[in-house]
């Protein structure tokens, strides 16, 4: 059927990175870790694909006759962002970076938030956890009704809102405000993200209708010069947001893995010569952000147990990309993102699977796309389809 389709494995990191120390991420290795926890990893289709070929994982050992091409990719881009990584993964070099907040946002953002949104004050301006904060906030949000406003390694501006205190619509006007309005010039971080909760003091829990708000990529991206070439473009979860929506004819929003896989594959089984890019974001938001490796490692059996339902839908004419956006290892102190390299599984059925080696950048994947559907571009980046 001719498509090219690529899963984003949200988190599932595969290793440090060589300037992993510079991030505070020395040790990091979401698979890696999460492998030696639990005396091995108990995913039989992704090990029958060769993922115990890329790198030494406990318990994995490789395969003589990968199903895939196997690999790992390292990014150019600084930081260890989703916006970031999925910029780069549609070919884009990223040689800005986005303004980070360690110590909070500056009062003269703040400020003017609070004047252009018209909120009666915020509360937080730190870098937290977003469930612990809203336990040690959610209650005096309720009482003055202020929004909890919080940052993280990440070149964000989270706004978490009790939906029954801020309902989601106002709460998504006051994001956009600050995406459009406040955090603009040398302020542009990568996100601001909607974080509404519900719950009583003592319970409260953010629900499903997260939102981002992103910036639009610096330069054309893989989906614009395909949709620019009259191939159609789909999008699955978090992909939507992290591009703003530029060069995706078709988006589909998520809010599980679940949702993405069933939505996968119904695409691919009405789609030809399409590009389908989705996100799996559980992995990330759920277990790497919560320190929580049993839950991570039931998410990736979860999927595991899922791929022979996306494989069967594959002909010998569709290429299927797995690979991640950053690392997320739930194992160590830190609840943010991990500087790591990413997993590289290309799938064609019926094909010997080949050694990728280790990738100077997630580009690769992009071009390898372009050069699929045969378009002309300026991305960054090397194919490795002439490897297969």
């Amino acid at each position: 059927m001719n498509n090219f389709i690529i899963i984003v494995l949200d988190g599932v990191g595969i290793g440090e990175m060589p300037d992993a120390d510079k991030y505070g991420d020395k040790g990091s290795n979401t698979l890696g870790n999460i492998a030696k926890k639990f005396g091995g990893l108990n995913l039989p289709n992704l090990h029958s694909m060769g993922l115990g070929n890329i790198t030494s994982i406990e318990g994995f050992d490789p395969v003589d006759n990968p199903t895939a091409s196997f690999g790992k990719m390292a990014e150019t881009a600084k930081g260890k962002d989703s916006t970031s990584g999925h910029w780069e993964i549609g070919g884009l070099k990223v040689d800005i970076d986005f303004p980070y907040y360690p110590k909070g946002f500056p009062e003269e953002i703040i400020s003017k938030f609070v004047e252009l949104t018209g909120v009666p004050g915020i509360l937080g301006n730190i870098p937290a956890s977003g469930t612990e904060i809203i336990k040690e906030l959610g209650s005096e949000h309720i009482k003055t009704k202020k929004p909890i406003v919080y940052t993280s390694a990440d070149s964000v501006f989270q706004i978490a809102a009790h939906e029954e205190i801020i309902p989601l619509k106002e709460l998504y006007r006051i994001c956009l405000i600050a995406r459009n309005e406040v955090l603009v010039g040398k302020h542009s971080v990568g996100r601001v993200i909607a974080r509404p909760f519900l719950g009583t003091d003592g319970n409260f829990e953010r629900t499903t209708n997260r939102k981002d708000f992103s910036i639009d990529p610096i330069k054309p991206t893989i989906l614009d010069y395909l949709h620019k070439n009259e191939i159609k473009t789909i999008a699955i979860g978090k992909v939507n947001d992290l591009f703003n929506y530029r060069g995706i004819e078709v988006n589909i929003k998520t809010k599980s893995n679940a949702e993405g896989i069933n939505a996968l594959v119904n695409q691919i089984s009405v789609n030809s010569n399409t590009f389908i890019f989705s996100n799996l974001v559980d992995f990330d938001v759920y277990f790497g952000h919560r320190n929580d490796p049993a839950g991570f490692h039931k998410a990736l059996k979860e999927f595991d147990s899922a791929l022979p339902d996306i494989l069967n839908k594959l002909d010998n004419s569709d290429i299927l990309i797995i690979t991640a956006d950053h690392g997320n290892d739930p194992t160590t102190k830190s609840t943010d993102h991990s500087r790591e390299f990413v997993p590289l599984l290309c799938f064609k059925k019926n094909s010997t699977g080949k050694n990728l080696g280790i990738r100077k950048t997630f580009a690769d994947v992009a071009q390898s796309a372009a050069e699929f559907f045969k378009v002309n571009n300026d991305l960054k980046g090397t194919s490795f389809l002439p490897e297969l």
